[in-house]
């Protein structure tokens, strides 16, 4: 069995896409003939990141990293995030000559931007670096593909997002103390996911907020009328994304959204504004609404047929996402042949 080790600054117990994409990585990897584990924040001392207490940034030293990355002797290395564990990572991979690859999962520097009068372009400079040492570097989308490609990015691969379709179900659908139609946005409550454009909107009925975030507080007081339900996962959660009659997606910056497939398997259509992300996993489903009026948005979506969206979303499935992760994997690292069995076994 290959041995491939993931190195995540992104960890339980947050919730985001990133650790669920990478946490369904792990489950799918014996069907595909790997052994799959993880470098996190877990194993080390850490610090709160600023603005985001529970965010853990490690303090690891160059030489517990390479400790741990010696004893499991993986085949193949996948560094998914630029933080600390990932920058000792690639340090690692460099001084010795070893292929690995990245992902890119999250707009830093527009990230940045939106918290704090700074320029994006520094940092998109140092992400270009780090990533361009990869063999290669997974991206979700297309429209991401040509962003990244624009900039001077190399070695793009497609490793695209699933959804667990028994978990979040039409069927889980209940009674919620809200009045009707009920609006849901589910995720971090953080600046850069521009919540204020959907809080903000003259809707009929309930917006409903499920996460937290460093933004929460001041949320709650801007907008008294909105339901901040805190996080929840699992079967809460889905049942809550059942419950809704439409889902608000205000980010401006994400380069997927997984909770937009969520919403979907649950029979929920999405409303956004045509940006990278929702553009691309809408794109021309007939799923969602996408408009720069997003209120306008908001209100069509309420018309869109539940089985469509639940029909829709059943394409996008956690095994297809692996088979093309480890496929990535193995074509980074010169295993071609074993690439070839894993697609004849797809």
């Amino acid at each position: 069995m290959n041995k491939l080790l993931i190195v995540t600054d992104a960890w339980h117990p947050q919730i985001n896409g990133v650790v669920r994409s990478l946490t369904e990585i792990g489950k799918q990897g014996a069907a595909f003939g790997f052994s799959v584990e993880y470098l996190t924040p877990e194993s080390f001392s850490s610090v709160a990141m600023p603005g985001y207490p529970e965010i853990r940034l490690a303090l690891a030293s160059p030489s517990q990293i390479a400790r741990r990355i010696e004893a499991f002797a993986p085949d193949c290395i996948h560094i998914a995030t630029e933080g600390p564990l990932g920058i000792l990572a690639r340090r690692f991979c460099l001084k010795r000559g070893l292929k690995f690859t990245t992902s890119y999962h999250t707009r830093f520097p527009e990230y940045l931007s939106a918290r704090l009068p700074v320029p994006a372009w520094p940092l998109a400079a140092l992400l270009r670096r780090f990533h361009s040492a990869a063999a290669a570097t997974m991206i979700s989308t297309q429209t991401l593909e040509d962003e990244l490609a624009a900039q001077g990015y190399k070695n793009l691969v497609r490793w695209t997002r699933g959804v667990d379709a028994e978990l979040f179900h039409p069927g889980k659908a209940q009674r919620l103390p809200f009045p009707r139609p009920i609006f849901l946005y589910a995720g971090r409550v953080a600046v850069e996911k521009n919540l204020g454009a959907y809080l903000g909107l003259d809707l009929p009925g309930s917006k409903l907020v499920v996460g937290d975030g460093p933004a929460r507080a001041q949320l709650e007081t801007q907008f008294p009328d909105a339901h901040f339900l805190g996080a929840h996962r699992g079967e809460a959660l889905a049942r809550i994304f059942a419950s809704a009659d439409a889902f608000v997606f205000p980010s401006l910056t994400d380069t997927f959204g997984v909770v937009l497939l969520e919403a979907l398997a649950s029979g929920v259509p999405v409303a956004g504004f045509p940006v990278a992300g929702p553009r691309d996993v809408i794109a021309d489903s007939r799923t969602g609404v996408l408009d720069n009026n997003l209120g306008r948005a908001a209100a069509a979506a309420l018309s869109i047929p539940r089985d469509r969206c639940r029909k829709y979303a059943l394409q996008f499935t956690w095994r297809q996402s692996a088979r093309q992760f480890f496929g990535n994997a193995l074509r980074a690292n010169g295993m071609g042949a074993l690439r070839e069995e894993l697609e004849a076994a797809a």
